[in-house]
């Protein structure tokens, strides 16, 4: 989610002085539809949404999203709860009747414009999975802009309470460990770090109470006196899991995933858990060197937004291999950044081989194909983005679903990374609230509405969560047809 802010800023005015005719859609007023059905949907108050999360909280599914900072057009919505305008940070809505979503709270996030305001990220934990927190709370865990990260109470979502903060840099993707407590909190742009994402390991076991473990990034991102933060490989998150199989992060599990770069100067990342919480915590080369296990470079104008662990998949082809029909990947997707495929390469979504950790390899990658529904031309950004993230069994290493921007959401059949193919997709349509992305051609803005499926997320139901970057808002889904029969089938 890199890129100038001046530019974004100017193309954002101009898009507000373009007159009516160049907001006009150039794609089909939609939905469009493939195994996948819309069940429900909400608008989220026209706010930009990144990060959707769904947590079951006793009988409640409640579903809670981060959103960017505002726009200069709108930098601080309407929230028809409390009647004011408040700056986008956290939707909260109980989606326990996906076709009624309910809207319960918004807790304001931090001043600023896109990334430097909001809070796009967002997680959340049961108290009965931290040491220390109350047994029957649940809590919330999220970014705060350029200020740091927040951890509230949210066990009645509809009256989150601030527990602490933790400040930091520039922040973006967390991931939190509720099995253990963990959390990695990707922050930046503070002494000794030069980069403007980095990591930094707390222990969040009592909420109220966070503990610094220790900070990591790549060798080299240290700043030596008198150099000035960069921007050079950016981390965008991290993802843990168990190193054979299974989906539990907890003490058994000793790998993390990390993915640096957006769409250029990719590299995925494979560390030992146990080296980098319990080796030392000065950031030297050699003790950031010490955790990692193997690195993949990817080309230089490709990103690893998000590095998602796909491990022990039986491959039926592999069946008389002398190796071994079993092997472990990782599904590392891109993100697009330009409007109308414009100055950069197409970001997409790539496997990795890593059964042999040291040496990773890509075998196979996906991609929509653009004539199939001519996104260059649609407007806003067409390119990957994110996955989901969910590990719940009814979706796990059978299917998964890529947020695709103005391509929508597509289902992949993942049973082979060998090769990946889509079995489903859906696009949204676009609405009165759809934000306007432009370009400029010949010194002039040219504008067009189209939905920006941003991030996507899973729930142990079965359903799919997309929300919209172009304040379409959230989008919840089902599938049908293969993908329905895929899911329905015993995991690999």
């Amino acid at each position: 989610m890199t890129g100038s802010r001046a530019p974004a800023l100017l193309l954002a005015l101009a898009a507000l002085a373009a007159p009516p005719a160049a907001a006009q859609p150039a794609a089909p007023a939609g939905p469009e539809a493939s195994n996948m059905r819309l069940l429900g949907q909400h608008d989220l108050q026209a706010r930009s949404a990144y990060q959707p999360t769904i947590q079951q909280q006793g009988d409640r599914w409640i579903l809670y999203v981060g959103h960017h900072g505002g726009t200069q057009a709108e930098p601080k919505p309407l929230n028809p709860i409390t009647g004011q305008r408040e700056f986008n940070g956290t939707s909260i809505l109980d989606v326990t009747d996906p076709a009624k979503p309910a809207y319960l709270a918004h807790i304001p996030g931090e001043e600023g414009l896109d990334e430097d305001g909001g809070a796009q990220m967002v997680r959340v934990c049961p108290g009965t999975a931290l040491r220390a927190g109350r047994r029957d709370a649940f809590y919330l865990l999220r970014t705060q802009g350029n200020a740091g990260h927040q951890v509230f109470d949210v066990t009645d979502p509809a009256k989150p309470a601030l527990l602490a903060r933790i400040p930091a840099g520039h922040t973006h993707k967390n991931w939190w460990e509720c099995d253990t407590g963990i959390a990695y909190l990707v922050s930046g742009n503070q002494p000794p770090w030069k980069v403007r994402r980095m990591t930094q390991v707390f222990d969040l076991n009592d909420p109220a109470n966070p503990r610094h473990i220790r900070d990591f990034g790549l060798p080299g991102q240290q700043m030596q006196e008198g150099e000035a933060p960069t921007a050079q490989h950016g981390e965008h998150g991290a993802i843990p899991t168990e190193l054979h199989g299974g989906i539990s992060t907890g003490p058994q599990g000793n790998r993390i995933y990390f993915g640096y770069g957006t769409n250029s100067g990719g590299i995925v990342q494979i560390i030992d858990r146990s080296k980098l919480i319990e080796g030392p915590a000065a950031p030297t080369d050699a003790n950031l060197r010490a955790p990692e296990v193997g690195r993949l470079v990817m080309m230089p104008w490709v990103g690893a937004h998000t590095a998602y662990p796909l491990l022990r998949m039986p491959i039926a082809e592999l069946a008389k291999d002398g190796r071994g029909a079993v092997r472990d990947f990782v599904m590392i997707v891109d993100e697009s950044l330009r409007n109308e495929c414009r100055d950069e390469a197409r970001q997409m979504v790539w496997f990795a081989d890593i059964t042999v950790e040291s040496q990773p390899m890509v075998v196979s990658h996906w991609t929509v194909p653009e004539a199939s529904g001519d996104f260059c031309t649609r407007g806003g950004r067409f390119g990957a983005h994110s996955s989901n993230e969910s590990m719940a069994p009814v979706f796990h290493r059978k299917l998964a679903f890529i947020a695709f921007f103005n391509a929508g959401v597509r289902a992949l059949d993942i049973r082979n990374p060998y090769q990946p193919r889509e079995v489903g997709h859906f696009i949204p349509a676009i609405t009165d609230r759809t934000a306007p992305r432009c370009v400029t051609v010949e010194g002039q803005p040219r504008c067009k509405r189209a939905i920006q499926t941003n991030n996507v997320e899973t729930d142990a139901r079965g359903l799919v969560y997309i929300v919209d970057r172009a304040n379409t808002g959230v989008h919840i889904l089902e599938v049908t047809g293969e993908p329905l029969a895929i899911s329905r089938q015993p995991a690999p």
